[in-house]
């Protein structure tokens, strides 16, 4: 079972890494379940794209982007573990592709809402 978010973006959020508050993170607007509305205002691009950008200096990025670009099928504790890879890597990289869906919709459409199941 996972949990979705749709709208003007669509997705599910990573199992056992990514909560469905993780669009809280780039800002925007909450509305209260069964699903979590988020609505995001151009005024909202400089806090995503702040974000992003804090994620992609992070230390480990570019080696857990690799290491994700790479991987065919799952991947466990041990796979992390050798490749230097930690659970909050893991995070900031789901949240980080969670990020670029809302800035492109952001750039494209001004506005971005969607719901994220709780």
């Amino acid at each position: 079972m996972g949990r979705y978010y749709n709208g003007d973006i669509e997705g599910k959020f990573w199992f056992a890494v990514q909560p469905s508050d993780a669009p809280s993170r780039f800002g925007g607007e909450v509305h209260e379940p069964p699903y979590v509305s988020y609505v995001f205002t151009e005024d909202d691009l400089p806090t995503c794209q702040a974000v992003l950008d804090k994620i992609e200096n992070s230390p480990n990025f570019t080696k857990t982007k690799e290491f994700f670009d790479k991987l065919e099928g799952g991947y466990n504790n041990d796979m992390l573990a050798e490749a230097g890879i930690t659970k909050q890597d893991v995070k900031d990289y789901a949240d980080y592709e969670l990020g670029k869906k809302i800035e492109d919709c952001l750039q494209q459409n001004g506005e971005c809402h969607f719901d994220a199941e709780v």
